[in-house]
């Protein structure tokens, strides 16, 4: 169980896993995403999170273009069903994604619903993270007055006979 120390967003996401991981017994495992593969917060003792957030970044690529080949809109969810149970990942927010890891005998119903309800909420807080993180950096970036801009000047040759390449002898 592990998240970024310090980061009070990443702590509220890995608080929602926990959280949901006691609602479902079931769940062998819990992790939040970015889109971009990186672990945002996760639950998934056994589990190599790092690996398991890029599988899911993967999957997610090719489920959406699935989705969008045959017309079926804005990837929500999937599911996969294994001999050894399920891994059911969801849309979270703008920029994440939940994915769960299930015993065989989960109630996919359930799963679905609990699974629905906790990455909207870790959408939330990872896109409110996101847009604080930003606003951030946009404060810390000095202006620029125009006082204090430079112009940097380039030296031309005078003519074409003075400008020398590489390849003149």
């Amino acid at each position: 169980m592990a998240a970024e120390p310090g980061s009070s967003g990443r702590e509220a996401v890995l608080d929602e896993l926990r959280r949901l991981r006691t609602r479902m017994p079931q769940l062998t495992g819990a992790l939040a995403a970015g889109v971009d593969g990186l672990v945002v917060a996760h639950d998934c003792p056994g589990v190599d999170p790092e690996g398991l957030a890029a599988l899911t970044a993967a999957e997610l690529g090719v489920a959406v273009r699935v989705s969008d080949a045959t017309g079926k809109g804005e990837l929500k969810e999937l599911l996969v069903r294994g001999e050894g149970g399920y891994v059911a990942t969801y849309a979270a927010g703008r920029s994440a994604a939940l994915t769960l890891l299930a015993e065989d005998r989960v109630n996919v119903g359930r799963l679905h619903l609990e699974g629905r309800r906790a990455a909207a909420r870790i959408g939330e807080l990872v896109d409110a993270a996101e847009a604080a993180a930003q606003a951030a950096a946009k404060a810390l970036r000095p202006a620029r007055s125009a006082a204090t801009r430079t112009r940097t000047t380039r030296t031309r040759p005078s003519t074409s006979g003075e400008a020398r390449t590489a390849t003149d002898s």
